[in-house]
């Protein structure tokens, strides 16, 4: 047996009348409507902001009162200098591994990123995530080597909140969405 349009009904409660207010007490919404007895709620037109915490100073004006925030997507490198690996005198290759045994990192978790200050003599292969250029021509004019890591910390993979798609070059240019633009995406001419 075929369906017609005028056959298709809505799920079970799905649809819902809305609730009529002011129609009589047997109604259970009568009198004053739910909005309980006088006050700014109970007129109309009335009621407070969002936000509104009843005169009392808001949240907003509350806060410390500091510019610039504080990014918690950032990387927090850990860093050595030159100086505080001389002074370890490590036998082997100095690793984050080999850093953290000494107390000088706080985990292997973080990356590591060798800086320039201090004089270096001794001959070293330093293993890092990452080197400053001062640190690098020091080491090795002192006879030693860099490798430099693969980063696989869990900052490495951090995004930001904002999941906004890269923008489209090709339907931007084409003015797409626009009054007086393509409307379909078949429309745009793509690029090759």
């Amino acid at each position: 047996m075929p369906i017609n349009l005028n056959d298709l009904r809505p799920n079970e409660g799905a649809k819902k009348d809305r609730t009529r207010v002011g129609r009589g007490i047997g109604s259970g919404k009568g009198k004053t409507s739910g909005r309980g007895h006088k006050g700014q709620k109970a007129r109309a037109g009335g009621g407070v902001r969002p936000g509104f915490e009843g005169g009392q100073l808001p949240m907003q004006k509350r806060m410390p009162y500091l510019r610039g925030f504080t990014n918690i997507y950032a990387t927090p490198w850990e860093v050595v200098n030159i100086d505080t690996i001389a002074a370890l005198e490590l036998d082997g290759p100095v690793t984050p591994e080999a850093l953290v045994a000494a107390g000088v990192v706080r985990g292997s978790e973080f990356p590591v990123k060798i800086l320039g200050r201090g004089e270096l003599t001794s001959k070293l292969e330093i293993h890092a995530h990452a080197i400053s250029e001062s640190a690098k021509t020091q080491i090795e004019n002192a006879g030693g080597s860099v490798v430099i890591l693969e980063r696989t910390d869990r900052w490495i993979t951090a995004r930001p909140r904002n999941r906004k798609l890269p923008i489209d070059r090709d339907l931007k240019a084409a003015r797409f969405g626009k009054v007086g633009g393509p409307q379909k995406r078949s429309d745009v001419t793509r690029a090759e």
